[in-house]
């Protein structure tokens, strides 16, 4: 089996445009996948799941085809757990075996995650055209429409403009390392225009997703089962963990290696708490060669020390520092008021969609507040 290499030529982005259909062995799956948003409508999709053949994981033959299986079984799993009454708490073992199987060879939980929700959740419309707003839509939707669609189309989006910024932050760790200040300024500017495009992407989100419609219709099916109330004992795998509960995060921002490898750039450290904990968990969501990504960032020191020192005498380091430094806060204080639109502010109606508690199970207002109030006090 190939394993992911990382390209950075679309950011965190696969280099290549993922994967829309399995090999003919998965066609079952695919089949039902297929019309989920329908199936959904109806009454008989767990009976549907429960019926189908035995996953072939032995057709997967690359990391591609690992990856539209991995959302295939995501999507299902969390369809099934989520888009049916009554509230289950069992995945059967048609699913929760190669679910659990595909799992541990991606090294991520059987879980959605934002790799399968986003990164792997994409076609272009015309693919000579950019990967951007208005040229791509979704590979697997839940219930489907113009605000499911749209919400995860402006990360998709966000990723890909953040790619020239990834692809210069080991050479201006380099340049720092070597006091090279001229190739530094040449990286620093193209990674504030990276953030600047970032924010004016993220500030699109309220045009075509409704906060009402996100939060009763497009983030019910996104949460996990550690941390939820409505299930406080977890979810058994049939058939796996030796049908012991387990408990997982649900799909969220904080699992993109976006933020973090900004944060280790920059120098930005957040205390030592519950937070930082979270914070480290969330890594175990992300495709490996993201998280080796962050290693190769963290094992160098940050610039900042250096822009500290040599921006006493060349002012153009310190200001492109804090400009970056800027566009992060901006993009997060633009996260934390969305935030308090999309989810604090409606009316929950039931334990099993908390306007409270994130889909990754922690109190998101209160960490997404301190992760700005931390990064502002960095600015030189």
């Amino acid at each position: 089996m190939q394993t992911e290499h990382l390209h950075l030529s679309h950011g965190f982005l696969p280099a290549c445009d993922p994967l829309q259909k399995l090999p003919a062995a998965c066609e079952a799956w695919e089949a039902l996948a297929a019309v989920l948003p329908k199936l959904l409508l109806g009454t008989a999709f767990r009976k549907q799941v429960e019926t189908l053949p035995a996953f072939p994981l032995q057709a997967l033959r690359t990391a591609a085809e690992q990856e539209r299986a991995m959302l295939l079984l995501s999507f299902i799993g969390h369809a099934y757990l989520w888009g049916c009454a009554p509230l289950v708490h069992k995945i059967p073992a048609v699913l929760a075996q190669p679910w659990c199987a595909l799992a541990q060879d991606l090294q991520r939980p059987p879980v959605l995650s934002y790799a399968s929700y986003a990164l792997h959740n994409w076609r272009r419309l015309d693919p000579q055209r950019p990967i951007e707003l208005g040229n791509i839509a979704l590979l697997q939707n839940f219930l489907g429409g113009v605000d499911e669609e749209w919400f995860v189309l402006v990360h998709v989006d966000i990723e890909e403009k953040a790619g020239p910024a990834l692809r210069k932050m080991l050479p201006a760790q380099q340049a720092a390392k070597i006091q090279a200040p001229e190739t530094l300024l040449t990286c620093l500017q193209e990674i504030v225009t990276s953030l600047e495009k970032m924010c004016l992407t993220l500030d699109r989100m309220p045009e075509r997703c409704d906060p009402y419609i996100y939060y009763n219709r497009v983030r019910p099916y996104i949460h996990g089962w550690k941390n939820n109330p409505a299930l406080p004992e977890g979810l058994i795998y049939e058939s796996c963990f030796d049908n012991k509960p387990q408990f997982f995060r649900g799909e969220t921002g904080a699992q993109s290696s976006i933020i973090p490898a900004f944060d280790r750039l920059l120098g930005i450290q957040h205390e030592e708490d519950e937070l930082s904990v979270y914070l480290q968990e969330m890594r175990l969501y992300m495709p490996q060669a993201h998280r080796a990504f962050l290693d190769q960032l963290a094992a160098q020191p940050s610039i900042r020390d250096y822009v500290q020192q040599a921006g006493q005498k060349i002012p153009a380091l310190r200001e492109l520092y804090n400009r970056g430094l800027d566009g992060l806060v901006r993009f997060r204080l633009t996260h934390l008021q969305y935030a308090a639109l999309y989810i604090q502010k409606q009316s929950q109606q039931n334990s099993q969609n908390p306007n409270a508690v994130g889909t990754g199970g922690t109190p998101f207002m209160r960490y997404l507040s301190k992760h700005e109030k931390e990064a502002e006090k960095y600015r030189l």
